[in-house]
């Protein structure tokens, strides 16, 4: 796997912030070395975030994003504000950059806050310092910077990388709960649903990370489950499943084999298993009339039998006999307020970064909102989400 194939949720996100005419955008372009965003003299020429995936040296593979002014003016500019404060919420590390020659403004303090309450790895540029007459001494975290000449650029460069390095610690999906030679099934079901000529990512991140294991990998389908384990010479470690074929194929594996699934194992990757694990006691206790978010990372095109808008409310009724209201979002939308909701829903996060993921699972339980994944809820709803997660011992102990 090249650099540039990593997709942007495995990427280090570093958001460019500040208020309006700073140089946000011409800092972006001397960092990256690319015209990724529009450069004026004029105030608010960026107007939406700009995002780009690519690779910078010597972070590697990140996505860079440039954002609008904090102190954007009128209707359209505090929607403007709000979509920046949404960037928060998948920031790995932040760059705050501002006018040299002006110094921090009220915004810059707000903001400079705001990443220490959040514990965002941050760095201030003080642009425009070819312009500036005397220099102070700055503190660890801050840079002089000039995007005209180019001072500074290397030096902020690297500060990003050795923030990078001490931020993403590496991350196993399932490598540590298998040995060299160990044997995993896979079980991918191909259905209406399945992407053509392609596996999903959660299936492709778990094949890889049990290669790097030295594991040995089985895929099959669920309908083929039963044959697939007993043409096998030995017993395999476990067998890891789409959450959709939970039922089946816990029913198809035997009881001394380890069973989870994808959405479980990403769970523990990029978000939070034991709270989600706790959020799923709430769903037995729904009433009628109680409101359901169901939230997806993705933006795919939603078909028939979608699990999100189609398989969940289905299933949820099913398991609490009750008539609930359900909320649909996809993609970057996400309440900033979830208190009107008795429960959260939400897919695996696969397309989301870890940052994002963790700020939607932290901003529900901030308000008291029980928030469960999709693999959590289907293992809840189907009486095997202890036997799903007994291979974590600190989380298997929520269920007694």
């Amino acid at each position: 796997m090249t650099l540039n194939s990593i997709v942007s949720a495995e990427r280090v996100h570093i958001g460019f912030f500040g208020i309006r005419n700073v140089g946000k955008s011409s800092i972006v372009n001397a960092v990256t070395g690319q015209q990724l965003s529009v450069v004026s003299d004029v105030k608010g020429t960026t107007t939406d975030p700009v995002k780009k995936a690519m690779e910078l040296l010597p972070l590697g593979p990140v996505v860079i994003i440039d954002t609008p002014g904090l102190d954007d003016e009128g209707e359209l500019g505090q929607l403007r504000v709000q979509k920046t404060k949404q960037i928060l919420g998948q920031t790995d590390i932040a760059v705050l950059v501002v006018d040299s020659t002006v110094g921090l403004k009220p915004q810059d303090a707000d903001l400079i806050k705001v990443f220490q309450e959040r514990k965002i790895p941050y760095i201030i540029v003080h642009n425009k310092a070819d312009l500036r007459k005397e220099r102070i001494v700055l503190e660890e975290k801050e840079i002089y910077a000039s995007a005209v000449t180019g001072e500074g650029i290397q030096a902020l460069k690297e500060a990003l990388g050795v923030l990078a390095k001490n931020t993403k610690s590496p991350k196993l999906l399932v490598a540590d709960l298998i040995e060299p030679n160990d044997v995993v099934v896979l079980v991918t079901p191909i259905d209406e649903a399945a992407p053509k000529g392609r596996l999903i990512l959660p299936q492709q991140l778990t094949i890889r990370d049990i290669l790097d294991a030295h594991g040995i990998v089985i895929t099959c389908q669920d309908t083929e489950l039963v044959q697939t384990l007993a043409s096998l010479a030995r017993k395999p470690k476990m067998v890891i499943t789409d959450s959709q074929a939970f039922e089946r194929v816990d029913r198809d594996t035997p009881k001394d084999i380890l069973l989870t699934s994808f959405s479980i194992l990403m769970a523990r990757y990029k978000g939070d298993l034991q709270e989600l694990v706790r959020g799923a006691a709430a769903l037995s206790k729904l009433q009628d009339g109680d409101k359901v978010l169901i939230s997806e990372g993705c933006t795919h095109h939603r078909q028939c039998n979608d699990i999100g808008t189609a398989k969940m409310p289905h299933w949820l009724e099913e398991f609490t006999g009750k008539k609930l209201e359900y909320t649909f979002t996809s993609g970057g939308e996400f309440p900033e307020k979830s208190e009107q909701y008795a429960q959260v829903i939400h897919c695996g996060g696969c397309m989301l970064n870890e940052a994002e993921m963790k700020n939607r699972i932290e901003r529900c339980v901030a308000v008291g909102v029980p928030i469960v994944n999709y693999g959590i809820a289907i293992a809840q709803m189907n009486g095997i989400l202890k036997r799903s997660i007994q291979m974590f011992d600190d989380i298997s102990n929520l269920l007694e």
